[in-house]
């Protein structure tokens, strides 16, 4: 029976990565064995086909129920909890370079917690909200890391020009938030 469910499960599988594939598989196996385990001890071995224990298996494997394992819906973390309650769970510290980049940027540090980090993202926001739509543009690509010469290149204006806009971006910031210290603007560095 074994060569049976494994093709069936290696097909049923076949659009996942090679490491995933082969994971997919072997839970797979560990479903159909527990499933046969479970006819013999009903006495009910008449009834265990290949095709059938194979189906069961990949359906069990697609429901994210793992042998020797529970399944709970509470842990954001797991794929059972995702599946069912619709959570997406993505990394906060990989940089969007098409839109809203900065936005990924400002991630919480031992320095700065949720609370900190929340209150960031949405004065920054704010901020460039209220500034014209290609200083707002201009902003957020020298927020992403860009140096002065490439936001030139990109806005077709001079590397002076970006210089002194970044200027008065990082005093507009200082403005925004109220704070007065020097360095403390995110655009100035």
């Amino acid at each position: 029976m074994l060569p049976i469910i494994v093709r069936h499960a290696k097909f049923s599988f076949r659009r996942l990565r090679p490491e995933a594939r082969s994971e997919a598989v072997q839970e797979v196996v560990a479903n159909c064995c527990r499933a046969y385990l479970r006819l013999v001890e009903l006495g009910k071995t008449s009834l265990a086909y290949p095709n059938v224990l194979a189906r069961y298996g990949v359906k069990q494997v697609r429901d994210h129920r793992k042998v020797g394992g529970k399944l709970n819906v509470h842990d954001v973390l797991g794929k059972y909890c995702q599946s069912r309650k619709h959570v997406v769970v993505e990394r906060l510290d990989r940089r969007d370079k098409e839109e809203n980049g900065w936005y990924q940027i400002l991630v919480e540090d031992k320095s700065a917690g949720p609370a900190d980090t929340a209150c960031s993202r949405i004065d920054f926001g704010d901020w460039l909200g209220q500034l014209p739509r290609r200083n707002r543009r201009i902003a957020e690509f020298l927020s992403l890391g860009h140096r002065t010469d490439d936001t030139a290149r990109k806005f077709k204006v001079s590397s002076g020009r970006i210089s002194q806009l970044r200027k008065e971006l990082a005093e507009s910031w200082k403005k925004f938030v109220g704070d007065d210290e020097p360095g403390a603007a995110a655009l100035a560095a």
